[in-house]
């Protein structure tokens, strides 16, 4: 996960923000695993204070734009995911993972606490398992991963294609704006109160039911017939 790669990916889900005819983004690794994390040799080239710091906050940038474009996205997780590599995989909202990945915050093995992996694995699964993982650095299991929340499926790596695309496709098969909105509530009432929470989810169901597509399909439902078809023209 070197400079250059996060910035091109902090432009790409710029651009895909904006496109109504993208319904679901995967997020995939190209190589023998999804990400092996930062670019230690890069970040030892150049140990000024600013420049480790920017690069940190760049991957921050990043790791939020992932939870804000309003298209789920879904990791498609082959062999490793380490270190900023898991931080990806559980930033993103959604995660399939071939029955052989393996997952590691495994920074502390080096003497470096995974502090920005951390903000992310933290909001998936238990206090006590993330910081098993933070503390030890080991290695788990895509089974182990399923089990403690940091992926929804882990299936064989020769239906790791179908599982992903088939999640997808019931994403983009529901309606667009029920679909953002609902993403971006979920993310804003994590941190609410829960009278907050509730204020912020009545607003945004209230918007939702104005939406003359959304009222098509209820009315579809109450009338017993096909409900409209929602994928881009």
């Amino acid at each position: 996960m070197s400079s250059d790669l996060l910035t091109e990916l902090g432009k790409t889900l710029d651009v895909i923000a904006t496109d109504p005819k993208i319904r679901v983004v995967v997020l995939a690794g190209n190589g023998k695993a999804f990400c092996a994390g930062h670019d230690l040799g890069e970040m030892r080239e150049d140990t000024n204070h600013k420049s480790i710091a920017d690069l940190f906050d760049l991957c921050s940038r990043v790791m939020l734009s992932l939870t804000r474009i309003p298209q789920p996205v879904i990791a498609r997780v082959h062999g490793m995911a380490a270190a900023a590599g898991c931080q990806m995989v559980a930033t993103c909202d959604l995660a399939i993972a071939a029955e052989g990945a393996r997952f590691a915050t495994s920074g502390i093995n080096l003497g470096l606490f995974c502090a920005t992996p951390m903000v992310a694995i933290t909001r998936n699964m238990s206090r006590k398992h993330a910081m098993e993982m933070l503390m030890t650095g080991d290695f788990i299991d895509a089974e182990t991963a399923c089990q403690w929340g940091l992926v929804n499926h882990a299936v064989p790596i020769d239906q790791l294609d179908d599982a992903v695309m088939d999640l997808a496709q019931k994403i983009a098969s529901k309606l667009p704006v029920a679909v953002a909105e609902g993403k971006r509530l979920f993310y804003r009432q994590l941190e609410a109160a829960m009278n907050v929470a509730y204020e912020q989810a009545s607003d945004t169901i209230t918007r939702n039911m104005m939406d003359s597509d959304a009222q098509a399909g209820i009315d579809a439902f109450l009338q017993k017939r096909p409900r409209p078809d929602w994928t881009p023209k």
